[in-house]
């Protein structure tokens, strides 16, 4: 299995210093919607969608609040649609999308796979659809799935996997692809692991923010985005919790998985570069 990580969507708010924690006051920030494709011998998986095309042409899709507050960089080419395609590939290949959670920077390109199941946890699903709160309302939009996904939802009973509970493969996918509640951010946010040439790597979402907050000695994260996580907590509790976990992750297990997080443009940085992989495609050309 081949991981392509490419970003889908960036959001460009005032104030880099306080939210990347170097560069200019005034500047604006880059906040990447992390992304993976999953190239697989008999199929593409995603891992979160960013952005959608939809998102960008019709950017009222998105709550007026979150837009001002986060000033999203409106580009097809930034779409999960145009990045698989960038990379050779067919997003018609895409069977299947997992999703950590469906806020709106997650979830919006649903509708560019319209074919593809979508995994996430029931308790996800059913705040997403429910929207119960005022920043329920916010955070989750319901014209990105208005297509009607073939949604797959998941209790959380599982395996142990390094240290976590809970843990469980998904339907119809192979066991190298794993799904780990992390709640917190929002009801049923989780993150999703998967092994790639010979390591585990954690996608942990919205877990956290910033690199440095995962620094098993010296944790620490910019104040604007130590603010906008709290903003966005549904059960802080949780989240600090499961920062925690993470923090041991990295410590116990540094040698065997690597941690990334949905928004972070340093760990971006550091995952293999996705340009170089075109020649998937024409393997999965030549099995169609």
């Amino acid at each position: 299995m081949r991981a392509h990580h490419f970003a889908a969507g960036t959001m460009c708010p005032r104030g880099r210093r306080l939210i990347q924690g170097s560069g200019p006051l005034a500047d604006r920030a880059d906040i990447v919607c992390h992304c993976v494709l999953l190239e697989l011998p008999d199929r593409l998986v995603l891992v979160d969608t960013g952005l959608g095309r939809s998102d960008v042409q019709h950017p009222d899709r998105m709550s007026r609040v979150m837009r001002s507050l986060l000033q999203p960089r409106l580009s097809l080419d930034e779409t999960a649609h145009s990045r698989i395609r960038a990379l050779g590939f067919d997003p018609r290949d895409i069977r299947d999308v997992v999703v950590t959670h469906l806020d709106f920077d997650h979830a919006g390109g649903l509708a560019d796979f319209p074919h593809a199941r979508v995994h996430v946890y029931a308790t996800e699903h059913d705040a997403a659809m429910e929207r119960t709160t005022r920043m329920g309302h916010r955070r989750y939009r319901p014209a990105q799935w208005s297509h009607g996904p073939d949604w797959v939802l998941y209790e959380t009973r599982g395996d142990a996997w390094f240290g976590f509970e809970a843990v469980r493969e998904l339907e119809g996918l192979p066991p190298e692809i794993l799904m780990i509640p992390l709640f917190g951010h929002t009801p049923g946010h989780c993150g999703i692991a998967f092994e790639s040439a010979g390591r585990w790597r954690l996608h942990a979402g919205d877990a956290y923010f910033f690199h440095g907050e995962i620094d098993p000695r010296e944790p620490h994260c910019p104040p604007a985005l130590l603010a906008y996580e709290a903003l966005m907590d549904a059960d802080r509790e949780a989240r600090l919790g499961n920062q925690d976990r993470l923090r041991k992750l990295v410590l116990d297990h540094a040698d065997r998985v690597d941690v990334f997080c949905a928004h972070d443009p340093v760990e971006l940085a550091r995952m293999p570069k996705a340009a170089a992989r075109r020649r998937g495609a024409d393997r999965l050309e030549a099995r169609r």
